[in-house]
C-alpha cells in the first residue's frame, strides 16, 4: 500500500482534469492503496514572494495560510500526482504557486513517484510539451523522483468533455498499477 497525494489545480471542481483525478484516485484506491486529493485552488495558497523567511526558521513560511499542510503532505507521500489544465501552454497558476511554495521545506520532499496529468482544449499533445516540461523540471528538484505516467487529455474544453475518453480509461489503469 502506497500513501497518494494527488494535486488537482483545476480551478474547476469537476472539470476535466479534475475529473481525471478522480478516476486516478479510483483506480488507486481499488488497489488498496491511501489516496488523497487536494483541490488546490479550495485552498489558501500565497504566491511566495522570495522573502526567505523559511531559511531563518526551520522550513515555516512566513505566510499562514494552507500551504503548511498541503506541504507536510507532499513530504509524507509516497507518490505526487500532478494535475493541471493547460492555460497559455503551461500550468495554472493555482499548482504553480504551491510549487513554488515547496522552498520552504524543498529538500524534504523527496524520493517520490511522479505522475502527471494534463488536459487542453487543443487536440495536439505537442501543446503540452511547456507544462510536462514544467512537470518535470519540478521533478528534477526532487531527490529520488521517479517519473511514471503521464497522461493526456487533449481536445476538452468543456467541463466533462473528458468523460468517456481514452485518458479516462489510462487514468483508471495507471491509478491501479501505482
Amino acid at each position: 500500500m502506497k500513501n497518494i497525494l494527488i494535486l488537482s489545480g483545476s480551478p474547476r471542481k469537476g472539470g476535466n482534469s479534475d475529473l481525471l483525478c478522480d478516476e486516478f484516485m479510483r483506480g488507486a484506491k481499488e488497489s488498496g492503496n491511501n489516496v488523497t486529493k487536494i483541490n488546490v485552488a479550495s485552498k489558501k495558497i500565497a504566491p511566495c514572494h522570495a522573502c526567505y523567511f523559511c531559511r531563518e526558521h526551520g522550513g515555516e513560511c512566513a505566510y499562514k495560510d494552507d500551504m503548511a499542510e498541503i506541504l507536510q503532505a507532499m513530504i509524507d507521500a509516497d507518490v505526487l500526482v500532478l494535475a493541471s489544465p493547460v492555460y497559455f501552454y503551461s500550468i495554472d497558476a493555482q499548482l504553480k504557486a504551491v510549487i513554488d511554495r515547496t522552498v520552504a521545506r524543498w529538500l524534504d520532499v523527496k524520493d517520490k513517484e511522479f505522475y502527471y496529468i494534463m488536459t487542453a482544449a487543443d487536440e495536439d499533445k505537442s501543446s503540452m510539451e511547456t507544462t510536462l516540461a514544467c512537470f518535470r523540471c519540478y521533478a528534477d528538484c526532487v531527490n529520488g523522483a521517479k517519473e511514471m505516467g503521464v497522461i493526456y487529455g487533449t481536445g476538452v474544453y468543456e467541463k466533462g468533455k473528458i468523460l468517456n475518453t481514452h485518458a479516462m480509461t489510462q487514468a483508471h489503469e495507471m491509478g491501479k498499477n501505482v
